[in-house]
């Protein structure tokens, strides 16, 4: 079974010490990881108003839509109600509705995927979501699953990092995370976990995928940066497992070795899947953008983004849930 590997050295192991904070940490503190409400989520019209628009639209956790410059990319769609192999199990989204269900999706240029974790990818969301894309994007050992799930062959390709390619006119890299993958006991690392760059005409946006810190940020800057929007992993971290999550301070440095313009913080806002406070991460990473004067947007699940528009949002949102 092929196994990819980090650019630099990634420890996970979970010692008898950590396995015992870890357990102290579950039993403390529940109360601030959940809103104590209900979330505020927009409607997403299926029909979307401006066909030529360019703008990022958040679903909770890593999921996204991308429209730019006429395209319609839609990132790790975890659509689904639990990250988990079973429906009874693992953290509930805390949001009841989202934008857009699934099956009234329009039709997509392509489905676009960073790695197989049941976060960011969903067999309910892909059944669903399968006849509505074009294409589908993703790194190296996904093509299988996807295949195995009803998603035509033909559709799909496959990818390693640095490989660039083309998707309805937009230029497309896979480029380096610092992460893992797996979805069973016996599979970790079996299939490619990525970063993606798009470039259109007069745009370029950075999705990070899941990723601890590491120098890939400045290599992939340097090649493609700048950026006019990142969507940066802002969530789910934990001191004990930092290799493979940031911290929010981080993904304001990630975003600088970018060259990135704008910063959309993503991974958080639907799931708990760590130990900390569920608004931690966008109280830490906003006041760390502000600290370094980056411009942040904080935009409601489902309240889109303009790309290259002096206006986005900025309210804090998730203090009154």
């Amino acid at each position: 079974m092929t196994k990819y590997e980090n650019q630099i050295a990634t420890p996970m192991n979970m010692g008898f010490k950590a396995l015992i904070s870890m357990l102290r940490d579950s039993m403390t503190g529940g109360a601030l990881r959940r809103p104590a409400g209900v979330l505020p989520v927009e409607a997403l019209q299926p029909a979307f108003a401006d066909p030529i628009a360019s703008r990022a639209t958040w679903f909770g956790h890593s999921a996204f839509l991308l429209e730019i410059e006429g395209r319609r990319l839609l990132f790790d769609p975890m659509l689904g109600s639990r990250p988990s192999p079973v429906s009874w199990a693992g953290s509930k989204r805390y949001s009841r509705t989202l934008p857009l269900r699934a099956e009234d999706f329009p039709e997509l240029d392509a489905i676009i995927l960073s790695h197989d974790h049941y976060d960011h990818l969903d067999y309910s969301s892909i059944r669903k979501l399968k006849d509505k894309a074009r294409a589908f994007v993703v790194p190296l050992g996904v093509r299988k699953r996807l295949i195995k799930w009803g998603v035509d062959a033909a559709k799909i390709t496959e990818h390693a990092w640095w490989d660039e390619l083309e998707v309805a006119g937009l230029s497309l890299a896979c480029t380096p995370a610092r992460h893992f993958s797996g979805r069973g006991l016996f599979d970790r690392n079996s299939t490619l976990w990525c970063s993606w760059v798009v470039r259109g005409q007069e745009t370029k946006v950075f999705f990070s995928g899941d990723s601890g810190y590491g120098p890939h940020f400045k290599e992939i800057g340097q090649k493609y940066g700048p950026f006019d929007l990142t969507l940066m992993e802002c969530g789910q971290y934990d001191n004990r497992w930092s290799g493979i999550h940031m911290m929010p301070e981080e993904t304001v440095q990630a975003h600088l070795d970018l060259g990135g313009e704008l910063l959309i913080p993503v991974h958080w806002g639907a799931f708990t899947l760590a130990y900390h406070a569920w608004t931690d991460p966008v109280e830490r990473v906003t006041k760390a953008a502000a600290a370094h004067r980056v411009s942040v947007a904080t935009p409601k699940i489902g309240e889109p983004v303009a790309i290259r528009s002096a206006s986005f949002p900025t309210g804090a949102w998730w203090r009154q849930a």
